[in-house]
């Protein structure tokens, strides 16, 4: 598989990409292709070595928990996820992006997310690493210089790991009616050296990697509001703030001072895929371990009182591209066993003019056009979606180091990509493992291959960090309106310098002008939708119209690497580059046509679905 994977990473990267020119900046200049190269070498060798062979063992073996004397939950892994998560903390990678002088590599992002991919094909939820890099990244941005020492730096090194505690038992993607309080913890609570202090009180349902022995101590970045002075909580988003809450409480030198914070692990959540995860119930302030006497989790204010879900979504952004990664090599691993199988298994015979010959041997899967369609679906999704994913990386590094107009560029392109970045992998990808399993026929659905797990590994993703819904509310809601709609108008602009540059290409010509047909469709969809101004008609389909709209965007993504490849290699003489110009061509002719379906409903207002009655389902 790695070595497929290998080198499609090396061509989206180099080729298509040009990532090493990112060496002539500043930050980079120390790196060549070299470094590049050894980092993807190093994260290929421990996901072949210590991931991938216990991908099956940490979904049959899933977290459970015992109870210590004193009744306290402590929750068992398998000795491999030990393993798996020190070889990556002894790698570096978790601060790859970070400063010099804090030990990290100054990486680009780009790399760091090519270097990451190996990890989330071979096991995709042995560790948890982007859940404590995202956390760690958020308090180098938003936290005060001893927050950065005390929690972030010990969450790059290794020693600990972090999570991020946003959903409560009654409050899922409703963050607003987040419950979770936080009063300030006695006098002189704000001036506390790690940062304001608070004590906070309730419960957070389904924070991954919650609790688990794997680190000396857990670092929650917890969402909670600070009661008014009449003792109510504010409703609504703007009251939520950002609080660090340590499973064991330390110093202002990150030493453990031997007390346990009052956070208690209430139960495991028992999942359909990630099952090497832990996903936890936890509960905050109820008393179990009281500090100082007193119950409440002692946790430090992060940026300004009102401002948590401003500094939360500097880690959402970065999750969620992180998400869109994980479905996309998830796509990718299925694809590569349904193509071994495929190339491996015989069945059937072909039927030729006179009807099938029962004598003649029985060919191999792949033979069949069908299995044929299958294949090219899976390649055109899982490839697709991972150029999708690492031209959004790119992107990041062009708005941390670019001229400040590249960077303002790149800072609105990601705000109207990122929910395409996520939610279209998870889509279609999903699809991908399911036409792997297909390929695989009876067998798929067993627990004798590999395609089934992944496919329910995939499943989680369209609600991962923000459902499906939620992304194209946000798309259609928000990001192609804001800044006058300059965020629509500059990713059209770049789809539209790829149409430029293919019309002039003979064999790309005709998929051009489909490509910018397809754009218009959806700039008029988008116009059509809000023609009234009213949010809820406009909103009803927006699903349909992130499904168009994310298609428009991955028929470019293609169009853009059928350039790449024919300026690689114009006669077409390897076979990669006869593969990914099948796999554009499947996408325009097979998958590009969808998009008339999707906008027609969303043109048209259609209110079969907002005003269906509810007791007439």
């Amino acid at each position: 598989m790695t070595t497929s994977l290998r080198s499609t990473l090396d061509f989206l990267l180099y080729t298509w990409l040009q990532s090493e020119s990112l060496t002539q900046r500043e930050r980079f200049a120390d790196h060549a292709r070299e470094t590049f190269d050894a980092v993807l070498d190093t994260s290929e060798r421990i996901a072949r070595e210590k991931y991938a062979p216990f991908n099956r063992l940490v979904d049959l073996e899933e977290p459970r928990t015992e109870t210590e004397p004193d009744g306290t939950l402590r929750v068992v892994l398998p000795q491999a996820t030990y393993e798996a998560r020190r070889a990556y903390a002894e790698s570096g990678l978790l601060s790859a992006a970070q400063d010099y002088d804090i030990g990290g590599m100054q990486l680009p992002y780009t790399v760091e997310a090519a270097a990451n991919s190996f990890f989330a094909a071979a096991s995709i939820s042995i560790g948890s690493n982007l859940l404590t890099s995202g956390n760690a990244n958020l308090l180098m941005v938003h936290g005060t210089d001893l927050q950065k020492q005390v929690f972030a730096l010990n969450e790059f090194n290794g020693r600990w790991s972090g999570t991020m505690c946003l959903s409560e038992p009654q409050a899922g993607s409703s963050l607003s009616d987040v419950a979770t309080r936080a009063v300030p913890d006695g006098e002189g609570f704000e001036s506390d050296p790690l940062g304001p202090r608070y004590r906070l009180k309730g419960n957070k349902m389904w924070i991954s990697s919650g609790d688990h022995e794997l680190t000396e101590n857990i670092v929650h970045l917890v969402l909670a509001k600070i009661p008014g002075p009449d003792g109510k909580l504010v409703p609504g988003v703007k009251g939520i703030s950002l609080f660090i809450v340590p499973k064991k409480l330390v110093d202002n030198e990150g030493k453990l001072t031997g007390e346990r914070n009052d956070v208690a692990l209430a139960g495991l959540n028992h999942k359909l895929g990630w099952r090497g995860t832990t996903n936890t119930l936890l509960n905050f302030g109820e008393g179990k371990y009281p500090v100082r006497g007193e119950a409440g989790a002692v946790g430090y204010l992060v940026g300004q009182p009102g401002d948590g879900l401003k500094c939360m979504f500097h880690m959402m952004n970065e999750a969620r591209i992180g998400i869109g990664m994980a479905a996309s090599m998830l796509g990718l691993a299925g694809y590569y066993a349904s193509l071994d199988y495929a190339k491996n298994r015989p069945q059937g015979r072909p039927v030729g003019k006179g009807g099938k010959d029962a004598g003649a041997p029985q060919v191999r899967l792949i033979e069949h056009a069908d299995i044929k369609r299958m294949l090219l679906a899976q390649k055109a999704y899982g490839e697709g979606a991972l150029a999708l994913n690492l031209y959004c990386a790119l992107l990041v590094d062009e708005q941390h180091t670019g001229t400040p107009e590249a960077a303002d560029e790149a800072r609105l392109l990601l705000e109207v990509l990122t929910p395409i970045a996520k939610s279209w992998p998870s889509e279609w990808c999903l699809e991908a493992n399911s036409l792997a399993i297909q390929i695989h026929g009876g067998y798929g659905y067993t627990r004798d291959f590999p395609v089934e797990q992944y496919w329910r590994d995939n499943r989680l993703n369209m609600i991962h960090e923000g459902t499906h819904g939620i992304q194209a509310m946000d798309l259609l809601g928000r990001k192609v309106l804001m800044e006058g709609g300059r965020g629509l108008q500059l990713v059209a602009g770049r789809i539209n310098a790829t149409i430029e540059r293919s019309i002039q290409v003979p064999a790309l010509a005709v998929h051009a002008n489909a490509l910018g047909a397809a754009l218009a469709q959806v700039g008029a969809a988008t116009k059509a939708a809000w023609a009234m101004g009213e949010p809820g008609d406009a909103l009803a389909n927006a699903v349909p119209y992130m499904q168009a709209f994310g298609h428009t965007v991955l028929a470019w993504v293609w169009l853009d690497l059928a350039l790449a490849t024919l300026a690689h290699d114009a006669a077409l003489a390897q076979p990669a580059s006869v593969g990914r110009m099948g796999a554009m061509q499947f996408f325009f002719r097979y998958e590009l046509p969808k998009i008339g379906a999707w906008l027609q409903v969303v043109s048209a207002r259609d209110t079969t679905c907002a005003q269906m009655p509810e007791d007439a389902f």
